[in-house]
């Protein structure tokens, strides 16, 4: 009789469930979602949106431009240590009336010099050696700041990644608590109109049957969001859609807490780059205490004198060595040093804090990690324990053993366990891309696949 019941419910007109006369039909006024995966969205792995983003991320661009110009910096304070500065010039002139020439000796309207000059510092007062340790300093933190943006932008690519993986998950469960709620919503009529059930559960059913419907429409404007934003991270102007990752990136972890610690504290490029920072701000210091010393300039020049281009008539060449002790320059040197100083304070002050801050910061990512596995492994065991447990609600309401709301709060807790073992995975990649970033280094290679 039931299954009598639920075909003429399937096939033909609608049953009433109030007096009133109000189908439940006509009560549906939430439209019914329609597909948002299209099968022309492209599609992306891990790793290649890791690669792509690089390219793109202004922060890394900018990262990688100040590692040449430090680069730069650091061959133009080795050239200045051992090279001389080189200069070469001419000049050509034409006169209203005849005048002396310098080259030739004559009256003539044109003339014409070139002339090339060497200078060189015998002695800067120790500048040269603070501005090649200096520009080293300055090297090895744009190279750590460069590592630390390219696994910031890696972080942020990751975690754009996951959330349309997430959303993805998301959009699949809300999909089946709305198949969910129809398939009962045929069940709940048909017991209605055998007169085993009363009104109110087709009515139940019915209102989370748009409930359902109206989630799975928030979570599909979700969805688009968050593709569009990873279609923005990669360089492509429109929606793109996330490769799934497989089970690999919630394997243990291959190092301890303490062996993550003492890494990051050694080899972490926000910590490298806070010491860098402090070397190089020392050595400013130094550069600029050492304009309170003479400076030694050995130079030399050759010229040459003529009416014509390629002057040849007359040549002149001189070597100079001249000191220069600088007495008062109206407190500029005092101002310089104590900007140095004070820049020196913050960059100590900076160094001292990261070194404080590393095992706070390697701590809460590597334990995140390690929760969210632990949460994974029990979103697991939920899942599965509240399926089963909707199937019992669901054939105990079927058989008129149970109630309705019995099987709503079944359908509700199927419902949240399916989204709590997603956000826990969801979790999971973020935090270690977190610990990764800590490193500097990859930690599960095999999860991001080329």
């Amino acid at each position: 009789m039931l299954a009598l019941l639920l075909v003429l419910q399937i096939g033909g007109e609608a049953p009433r469930d109030a007096g009133r006369g109000t189908t439940d039909e006509s009560a549906a006024v939430v439209p019914r979602p329609a597909s948002l995966v299209p099968d022309s969205l492209p599609l992306i792995t891990l790793a290649e949106a890791l690669r792509r983003s690089e390219r793109l991320d202004p922060s890394y661009v900018a990262a990688r431009g100040d590692v040449d110009n430090a680069e730069w910096a650091r061959r133009a304070a080795y050239s200045a240590m051992f090279l001389p500065s080189v200069s070469v010039g001419t000049n050509a002139s034409r006169f209203s009336s005849p005048q002396f020439n310098f080259g030739t000796g004559n009256l003539q309207d044109v003339a014409v010099g070139a002339q090339v000059d060497a200078r060189y510092e015998l002695f800067a007062g120790g500048r040269k050696f603070a501005d090649v340790s200096s520009t080293r300093a300055n090297l090895r933190r744009a190279e750590a700041a460069e590592l630390e943006a390219r696994y910031a932008t890696a972080l942020r690519t990751e975690s754009d990644y996951y959330q349309v993986l997430l959303d993805q998950e998301l959009d699949r469960v809300a999909r089946e608590r709305v198949q969910r709620a129809e398939e009962q919503l045929v069940v709940a009529r048909a017991r209605v109109t055998s007169g085993s059930s009363v009104q109110t559960d087709s009515l139940q059913l019915h209102l989370e049957l748009n409930r359902a419907r109206v989630g799975l429409l928030r979570q599909g404007a979700s969805l688009r969001i968050s593709r569009l934003q990873l279609g923005r991270r990669v360089g492509v102007d429109g929606p793109v859609q996330a490769a799934p990752l497989g089970k690999s990136e919630l394997a243990a972890l291959p190092l301890t807490l303490a062996d993550a610690v003492t890494e990051a504290r050694e080899r972490g490029p926000q910590y490298v780059a806070a010491r860098a920072s402090e070397e190089a701000a020392d050595a400013f210091v130094r550069a600029q205490r050492g304009s309170y010393l003479p400076t030694l300039t050995l130079a030399a020049s050759s010229a040459a004198f003529d009416n014509s281009f390629f002057p040849e008539a007359t040549r002149r060449s001189s070597v100079t060595i001249a000191a220069t002790l600088p007495v008062w320059d109206n407190a500029r040197r005092e101002l310089a040093v104590s900007q140095a100083q004070a820049n020196r304070v913050t960059a100590r002050a900076a160094r001292r804090d990261a070194e404080r801050a590393v095992e706070r910061d390697v701590t809460e990512r590597y334990e995140a990690y390690e929760t969210a596995r632990a949460t994974v492994a029990l979103s697991t065991d939920a899942v599965t324990v509240a399926r089963e447990n909707y199937r019992v609600q669901q054939t105990r309401y079927q058989a008129g053993a149970g109630t309705i709301l019995e099987l709503l709060e079944a359908q509700d807790q199927l419902t949240q366990a399916e989204a709590d073992l997603v956000r826990a995975q969801y979790n999971a990649g973020l935090a270690l891309a977190g610990l990764e970033a800590l490193l500097g280094r990859r930690l599960l290679n095999d999860r991001i696949s080329p």
